[in-house]
């Protein structure tokens, strides 16, 4: 069965590595039925694009942050590579759910989806220095469903976005205190199996002013130290889980508390 187990991970590993060109970006942001456009790294060597309240990145092949400690602790898991402020930005009232689109999610790449917000200390998440932005999360999903046999993924948090056409929906806490800060929204692809700093980051920013009557302001964290590369819920191999006698742990910090 070990064998079986092996020849199915190394088989998927190879099937599954044409796929990393077709990962995605958040392309569309909606909020009370209003409809944002979300940068597009993919055509940034092909012209100007509209405005936006989401933030640019690097990543014109749709890739990702790797999660190596060096990455980890890089300014590129902050917003995604290279990444730069939304020039825009969006009321939005707390209580709110709001929906993220993806341009696409390969149905191969199994892991957690989390959003977190941190506050802009300058009141201005347009010029804000990403560096200094501490994030609390406010949601997170992970396993859903385990495998129940070798080489054969169970049902997670991004297969639901890729199901529901990749749409998530994120609830802005009620009781969050008005002000402007940054969504990060983020999903981690956990198919590369287990290995440390195989696992794939896929952060994505938007810019949003939140109204309201709430006091709650969590504290936060830099992201930067947000995950280690031996954190458990990156090291987790989807193919084996089945064989696990413990939950999924999602990494990170704790939900904070509303």
């Amino acid at each position: 069965m070990l064998l079986t187990a092996a020849r199915s991970f190394s088989l998927s590993t190879v099937v599954f590595a044409p796929l990393v060109l077709s990962h995605g970006h958040v392309s569309e942001v909606i909020i009370d039925d209003k409809s944002y456009y979300g940068h597009d790294p993919t055509k940034v060597p092909y012209g100007p694009q509209p405005e936006s309240i989401t933030w640019s990145n690097g990543a014109k092949d749709n890739g990702f942050v790797i999660s190596t400690a060096s990455s980890l602790s890089s300014p590129d898991i902050v917003c995604h590579l290279n990444a730069t402020n939304g020039h825009l930005t969006a009321d939005v009232t707390a209580g709110t759910t709001i929906t993220v689109r993806w341009s696409d999610w390969p149905e191969a790449h199994w892991g957690p989806v989390l959003d977190y917000m941190a506050r802009c200390s300058n009141n201005d998440c347009t010029t804000v220095d990403k560096a200094k932005l501490k994030f609390f999360k406010i949601d997170e999903l992970g396993q859903l469903t385990r495998g129940t046999v070798p080489g054969q993924p169970g049902y997670w948090a991004n297969n639901k976005l890729r199901d529901a056409n990749f749409t998530w929906n994120i609830t802005i806490p009620a009781n969050l205190a008005p002000g402007s800060y940054v969504l990060r929204h983020e999903i981690i692809a956990l198919h590369p199996g287990g290995a440390e700093g195989t696992t794939q980051m896929y952060p994505q920013c938007v810019n949003l002013v939140v109204k309201g009557h709430g006091t709650v302001q969590p504290d936060g964290v830099f992201a930067t130290d947000l995950y280690s590369s031996t954190d458990a819920g990156l090291l987790h191999n989807v193919f084996v889980d089945e064989w696990s006698s413990t939950e999924y742990v999602i990494p990170g910090p704790s939900v904070a508390k509303f």
